[in-house]
């Protein structure tokens, strides 16, 4: 059997490339998903099933949405807030009010894991020291009822929610308020957390 011609692999290859996740996550939102397409960089193989707590961590407003993602693939947001804390905390009582938020959260509701936003950019090493020591106060909430914490850059997020990884806060915003049946646009940091768990639930797999 001869092989086909360069020029035919190449096109073929071309034409594969113009899938963008974007176009994947709208044909399977649609319904018009074709069963040769393979969305298999986006898709777990199986629904995922279960809790999964969002949170974009900061010292002085830490976004946090539950979601809870049923065998229908059905999202329901159960929770949302953000624990915003004034500047006359000091660093000490603004770690103890987020570690306390976030284990008033794990400890009462059964969770299958937590996604967490990942710091990419920080404008001096002081606002790196504070922001590690938030998302140290996050983490050890969390792992301390072990739970299974997950960390996603917030380009992935953007790509996997949007379909774009420069997409802007409010187009993430919105895109997550249409994931979620037509909620109200969630505050941008909910909005941002909300749309971590669903980046999670989207493209995590089972070993």
């Amino acid at each position: 059997m001869l092989e086909p011609p360069f020029f035919l692999l190449y096109q073929q290859s071309s034409n594969m490339a113009r899938h963008s996740r974007r176009s994947l996550w709208t044909a399977k939102i649609h319904g018009s998903l074709s069963s040769r397409s393979n969305p298999e960089i986006l898709l777990p193989k199986k629904p995922y099933i279960g809790r999964v707590l969002g949170i974009d961590p900061s010292l002085r407003g830490t976004g946090l949405a539950l979601l809870n993602f049923n065998a229908d693939s059905i999202v329901t947001l159960e929770k949302n807030f953000t624990v915003r804390l004034s500047q006359k905390y000091t660093l000490a009582d603004c770690l103890k009010t987020i570690w306390q938020a976030i284990h008033d959260i794990v400890a009462n509701t059964p969770i299958r894991h937590a996604a967490i936003e990942q710091t990419i950019y920080v404008q001096n090493f002081q606002t790196a020291q504070i922001l590690g020591a938030a998302r140290g106060a996050v983490i050890s909430a969390i792992a301390i009822q072990n739970i299974p914490v997950f960390e996603y850059p917030p380009l992935r997020i953007k790509q996997a929610i949007v379909g774009y990884g420069r997409a802007s806060k409010e187009q993430l915003a919105k895109t997550v308020q249409q994931h979620l049946g037509g909620h109200q646009i969630l505050p941008s940091d909910e909005a941002d957390a909300a749309g971590t768990a669903l980046c999670h639930a989207f493209t995590w797999r089972e070993n």
